[in-house]
């Protein structure tokens, strides 16, 4: 019978908290886009408002990012205001989701604002998480993993910002389109999560007894083993019509994780 080969493993970042550090936050998959503005001005109210020491944002801050050229103009410049204000009043830290792989070192380093990398392990309150954004994980939906592989690749990213701005636009309009279409083609109920076993491989791998991720928009905690649990962070929505509004953080204190909700919107501070 022939062995099954595991997939190699990622290489684990680690990131040393300092020490004066009391409070840090978690969130992710806010998708911010132009037709978004109540979910911008939460964020924005929220990360000017928070008394974290730091906000580590774990992709999909952005429903897509074309380039960092597209951050001098616009909504995305009115994004790497909010950004660099928010860098100026705490620590900021960004993890590339599966829509926003294109931020790049010039929009981190424009709005002060510190790349992470995907998996992290985070040092602090003398423990250790693991944090990742969660798409590598979802093994499940191999179509998405091949179209993953090739749009990380290099050649595939030199290739698409050759382009000029507004042709990368049109391609972004269409790999949505196509996405969305995809979706309504899954038969009722289907939906890829997180591999559990393979989580819970990186986690002992990693020397993380905790992981937080997003991606799946489905905030919850789970125990995948013993002494193994990991928290799948909330997608924000505050602008659908007649819909209930969607979004939380995780903060994580000396004392444990806990769910709460971003400051209102408007806050005074």
């Amino acid at each position: 019978m022939a062995e099954t080969v595991a997939a190699a493993l990622p290489t684990f970042a680690e990131f040393r908290a300092p020490p004066s550090w009391r409070a840090i936050e978690f969130l992710s998959d806010l998708h911010l886009s132009e037709a978004t503005p109540r979910t911008f001005e939460s964020l924005a109210t929220h990360l000017r408002c928070t008394s974290a020491d730091a906000v580590f944002i774990l992709g999909d801050l952005f429903e897509v990012w074309v380039g960092d050229d597209a951050r001098h103009a616009g909504f995305e410049a009115e994004c790497a205001a909010m950004l660099a204000d928010a860098s100026s009043r705490r620590f900021i830290a960004f993890m590339a989701g599966n829509r926003d792989f294109l931020v790049g070192a010039e929009l981190l380093d424009h709005c002060g604002v510190h790349h992470l990398a995907d998996p992290t392990v985070l040092l602090a309150f003398d423990q250790r998480l693991l944090l990742t954004h969660g798409d590598a994980l979802c093994l499940s939906d191999v179509a998405y993993q091949r179209f993953r592989a090739e749009v990380r690749g290099m050649a595939w990213q030199r290739a698409f910002l050759a382009q000029s701005l507004a042709e990368r636009r049109e391609a972004a309009r269409r790999i949505r389109a196509e996405s969305r279409h995809l979706k309504t083609m899954q038969r009722p109920g289907e939906w890829f999560d997180v591999d559990a076993a393979e989580a819970a491989r990186w986690m002992r791998a990693a020397r993380a007894p905790v992981m937080v991720h997003g991606h799946t928009h489905a905030p919850a905690t789970h125990e995948l083993a013993p002494g193994l649990v990991r928290h799948v962070l909330s997608d924000w929505d505050f602008d659908p019509p007649g819909a209930a509004a969607r979004g939380d953080v995780l903060r994580w204190q000396r004392d444990g994780l806990a769910r709460m909700p971003p400051a209102p919107a408007h806050s005074p501070c």
